[in-house]
């Protein structure tokens, strides 16, 4: 359990910078009648006039008042609370934050009670877990086929760009003639793009991206794995490459307590992580760290690494196209507006969702500089550079409603019986919520012989065994599949979900939309609704009976660390 001092500062969030922000006032009066019921108590302990049995009704009397009192006050703090802060409460994704929003008190309750609950799911289960697990890995089809790809980019430096909030839907989209994203359009002409591709986050967003691009397995059911299991033992992309030689770093100029980093990215075989620490905080936007200064100087960093070490593999994680999507000076202002007969209409501008545009554009100026600043260091020639969205932006239906169906006679939507309306339904929703990935590298021959679009359904599970075949590596635990094998597969969500190239299953409603029109193979749905169900329940318990722990002895794995 983590014990917060009443001196902390929340800079990063900027949402406390003093004592007095943390200490609300909701959490001095749960502090004050504690105190006013000791202090009462003792009176009523004190000797008077009154008989033993008059006291005792009064004391209890006025304890109950107390209590009740102290139930109401809860009750009303719950009631306030917006259903984004039970989830920030539940995830714990970022300390600080939880400590100004809801007080010290209140912290250290949550706090308590989600140290305890990884401790308690362990206690029963542990062998019957064991043998399912055992059972899946030994009855499954092998995983690890070659293709045209097999080792491809054997003995290649890596860097992997972890774009904050970046959809796929954004590729190749124009506001006013303007490309949104004109350097992911050029990479994924001239690479490897990956068209269908899910992140599969749950409560821990971002850091669920990086738990499972890392170790091929499904974020806990329960919690952040970045929170609550951090002390597992864990079979990472990352350790697997340093036995091949491979140094390899993080890097990310947010705290690096934010989401646990500091630990996981140790846990999970990073040699370095250059955090917050490491960087010169000379340009911000939004939440820190301009991603163009984030780029100039990690490049720095890289140079430095590419002379030291043989070969590298590194993550850069950005950080400016996060919500809110507030606009930035440095951002490159886009005409969000529409005109009709010379008239001028509002459209996108002032909404959340062209805000989220504006971002985006700047974000994505930033990855042609990264590839620049690669370029002019000599290192280009001999990196791949990998790109994924780690999650979705999280924009409303209601926003999309007003992009697609934009009525500028009455500055609204169109009414649904309108013959251009397009429907936005909870399918449509769910299959925007793809990100992109791209695979590239500067390489003629590959560009010419091997760039193609990949259409297969495919998710963040997916990433690492497809990647590292093509780095001539594999990990034999991975619950993902290497995509070039694969011509239908079966991306699963951590909320019972799944998506196929064919369907998309509601596992809350137990339905499904046909994504094309042909006819199913019989029981296609159940069958993968039962290997959705399997998955989620294998993933579960490697992770929270630390399943690898128990099959790695001590020693080995010490000495492998």
């Amino acid at each position: 359990m983590t014990f917060i001092s009443f001196a902390l500062a929340n800079g990063d969030t900027g949402d406390a910078n003093v004592v007095g922000d943390l200490i609300s006032f909701k959490s001095l009066i749960l502090l004050w009648l504690p105190i006013a019921l000791i202090v009462i108590n003792k009176i009523l302990k004190k000797k008077n006039k009154e008989d033993d049995a008059f006291r005792r009704v009064k004391k209890k009397h006025i304890i109950k008042t107390i209590y009740t009192w102290i139930l109401i006050i809860f009750i009303v703090f719950m009631t306030s609370l917006k259903p984004v802060d039970f989830s920030r409460l539940y995830s714990q994704w970022n300390r600080e934050y939880l400590v100004s929003r809801f007080g010290v008190y209140m912290y250290q309750i949550n706090d308590m009670i989600k140290s305890i609950e990884p401790k308690m799911a362990t206690l029963f289960g542990q062998d019957k877990a064991n043998r399912q697990i055992n059972e899946f890995y030994e009855n499954r089809e092998t995983n690890n086929k070659k293709n045209d790809y097999t080792n491809i980019f054997k003995d290649k430096n890596v860097i992997a760009v972890h774009a904050e909030s970046m959809q796929n839907v954004l590729i190749g989209m124009k506001i006013n003639g303007v490309e949104i994203t004109p350097n992911l359009n050029k990479l994924s002409s001239s690479g490897l793009y990956f068209n269908n591709f899910y992140s599969q986050v749950s409560f821990g967003t971002s850091s669920d991206t990086e738990f499972t691009l890392a170790t091929s397995l499904l974020p806990v059911s329960s919690g952040s794995v970045f929170i609550n299991y951090s002390d597992r033992t864990y079979v990472s992309m990352y350790n697997l490459l340093k036995d091949q030689g491979y140094y390899t770093f993080s890097m990310h100029a947010n705290t690096g307590d934010f989401w646990n980093r500091n630990v996981m990215h140790k846990n999970l075989g990073y040699d370095k992580f250059y955090s917050k620490d490491s960087y010169e905080i000379d340009e911000e936007v939004g939440f820190g760290l301009s991603d163009e200064s984030f780029i100039k100087q990690s490049v720095e960093y890289i140079a430095q690494i590419n002379e030291e070490h043989e070969k590298f593999y590194g993550t850069l994680i950005t950080l400016s196209n996060h919500t809110p999507f507030d606009y930035n000076e440095l951002f490159e202002k886009l005409d969000l507006t529409m005109t009709v007969d010379g008239e001028t209409y509002p459209y996108m501008e002032g909404t959340k969702l062209g805000n989220y545009f504006v971002s985006a554009h700047y974000a994505d100026a930033q990855l042609g500089l990264l590839v620049e600043e690669l370029d002019k260091k000599g290192i280009l020639d001999d990196t791949i550079i990998v790109i994924y969205g780690d999650h979705d932006a999280r924009i409303s239906t209601s926003q999309w409603n007003r992009f697609y169906n934009y009525d500028y006679k009455t500055d609204d939507v169109l009414d649904s019986s309108d013959p251009n309306y397009k429907e936005l339904d909870y399918y449509w929703q769910e299959l925007n919520r793809k990100v992109p990935l791209i695979i590239w590298t500067n390489d003629e021959e590959f560009q010419e012989n091997y760039s193609k679009t990949v259409s297969t359904a495919m998710g963040m599970y997916d990433l690492s065994p497809t990647l590292l075949n093509m780095l001539g590596a594999k990990n034999e635990y991975a619950l993902g599949s290497d995509i070039m094998n694969k011509k239908d597969n079966v991306v699963v969500f951590p909320n019972g979900n799944y998506v196929t190239n064919y369907v998309y299953y509601n596992d809350n409603k137990g339905e499904y939309k046909l994504l094309k029109n042909v006819p199913l193979e019989e029981n296609y749905i159940e069958e993968n609704k039962q290997y959705t169900e399997e998955l989620i329940d294998i993933s579960n318990d490697i992770i929270v009976y630390n399943y690898f722990n128990n099959i790695f002895s001590t020693a080995d794995y010490k000495e492998e660390k």
